[in-house]
């Protein structure tokens, strides 16, 4: 028992209250708040976001924080308590040095930066947008160099916010194998996947239909409706206030039935992990996901390891026919599976098949290296963006609508995020390798029976919230660190499977 620790109680759960409110804002703005209630309600969300940062930055806490590092009191913490110290400490380092009135500043335009986004994706004018990205850029650049410190490069600073097991050191490698690996299979699939006939993912799908089915996914994969809601946004996403409540959002189109399906079973994914957080962390430093690369692993893992498997789809098919009689009475199971598993290069990432789509991250990974390395202006991006998309994938996007301007992340300064699904991507076809090896896990889709594999996942890597890394979950469930093999075998076997090579 630590006096010390119960002395920063108070601080973590007035700042965690303050987080709270910030998410609860955020939620409304992306889901329910009217238009113009951004520039607005931004002045409040800055006014939190100062209040967040005096509960945690100020003399009292640096004082506990600093007692809390030394070896005597380290022998006096639990090892949850051990965790909550270590993750204090990167919070701490991550806000100390900026400065709170450039903080707040920041929190009151990413909002507005978002809005002016959602708008200019709609209008497809790259050129409204174009000032907010570059206020957001100069903000994250100064704020990177500032913990830099003149020793780390600023994009690994930002890296390191995501997941720090994974620096541009680790990723370079990572994704030069992608490419010289996964490149020419797409390549060898690409004339074998032209043959494949997926007109019918394209005719008119009731958007009423649609959320009542995909509803039903979610719950079937294990989202619980009593811990969650689900919600429309422009770019499907997951909040978690605490592991009791735990909310996701989708996005609905007439003319693709895909889309919202798997963004579905991609944010619940996202969702169950956060539900399974063990109540004695949730709350706390360490009460969500280990980072955002174990994060997309589970949404990654049930999308696509398990969502596009012909498994899966066994005992749910019928029912999705009997929805849309009219579109699928002509299309079999193994149609719809060579369907929705088709290999070809498209603009949209969220759309992307699995064998293309880490393309789609290799090229934004490139993009905020250059941006953050001061290679590129603010008006070249788009010129540079569908230059990438031409060389890595042999496709130009026709406008910015489905070229730089498709994801939200940089409007709300997410920089060093997209690498996380690429990683996550990756770690996933891990964890299948190994829980392949201690379960039947096809026999228990094909039942219907997804408890045993949220059992496996919840006992092995969610309860345990943030109290360890990526590398760490990897060597306690799948006994070694990273290992990008698995991710490429992965795909090479069952691409080889599908089209038969």
């Amino acid at each position: 028992m630590s006096k010390t620790f119960d002395k920063l109680q108070p601080y973590l759960e007035k700042s965690m209250a303050f987080q709270t409110a910030r998410s609860l804002f955020e939620w409304d703005d992306q889901t329910t708040a009217p238009f113009e209630a951004a520039d607005y309600t931004a002045k409040v969300v800055g006014i939190l976001a100062d209040e967040y940062m005096k509960c945690l930055i100020n003399d009292d806490v640096r004082k506990l924080l600093k007692k809390l590092q030394e070896d005597k009191e380290q022998e006096d913490l639990t090892d949850t308590e051990k965790a909550i110290v270590k993750e204090l400490a990167k919070t701490y380092e991550q806000l100390e040095s900026i400065p709170p009135e450039e903080y707040r500043a920041y929190n009151e335009l990413a909002p507005v930066a978002n809005r002016k986004w959602i708008k200019s994706k709609k209008d497809n004018k790259y050129e409204d947008f174009a000032p907010y990205l570059k206020k957001i850029i100069d903000m994250k650049k100064k704020f990177a160099g500032y913990r830099a410190k003149g020793v780390k490069d600023p994009y690994d600073v930002l890296l390191g916010d995501f997941d720090e097991c994974f620096m541009m050191s680790d990723l370079d490698p990572f994704f030069e194998k992608i490419k010289s690996e996964i490149i020419p299979l797409l390549k060898t699939v690409g004339a074998k996947a032209e043959t494949i006939d997926k007109s019918y993912n394209f005719l008119n799908y009731d958007i009423d239909k649609q959320k009542e089915f995909c509803k039903f996914l979610s719950g079937y994969v294990g989202f619980d409706f009593n811990k969650g809601v689900i919600a429309e946004s422009a770019h499907p996403f997951t909040m978690q206030l605490h592991n009791h409540d735990v909310r996701i959002t989708d996005r609905y189109m007439e003319d693709n039935l895909e889309s919202a399906m798997f963004s579905i079973i991609h944010e619940s994914g996202h969702a169950i992990y956060e539900m399974n957080v063990d109540d004695s962390l949730t709350q706390t430093l360490v009460g969500g996901g280990a980072s955002m690369g174990m994060h997309e692993s589970q949404s990654r893992f049930y999308e696509n390891i398990i969502g596009r498997s012909k498994e899966f789809w066994e005992p749910l098919y019928d029912k999705l026919v009997k929805l849309y009689p009219d579109n699928l009475s002509t299309i079999s199971l193994e149609h719809f599976i060579k369907g929705i598993n088709k290999a070809a290069p498209s603009f949209i990432r969220t759309e992307a098949d699995e064998l293309s789509y880490c393309l789609h991250i290799i090229i934004r990974y490139e993009i905020e290296k250059m941006i953050f390395h001061d290679e590129v202006s603010i008006e070249e991006l788009p010129k540079v963006w569908n230059q990438k998309y031409q060389e890595y994938l042999g496709i130009t996007p026709t406008d910015d609508t489905v070229g730089i301007l498709q994801d939200t992340h940089w409007s709300w300064g997410e920089f060093g995020y997209f690498p996380s699904y690429a990683v996550g991507t990756a770690v996933a076809s891990q964890i299948y390798a190994c829980m392949k090896e201690k379960m039947p896990l096809e026999e228990y889709l094909k039942e219907g029976n997804l408890i045993p594999i949220r059992e496996f996942l919840r006992d092995s890597i969610h309860k345990y919230g943030a109290t360890k890394n990526t590398n760490e979950f990897l060597q306690d469930v799948c006994g070694e660190k990273f290992n990008p093999d698995y991710y490429v075998n992965y795909l090479k076997e069952k691409y080889t499977k599908l089209y038969e090579l």
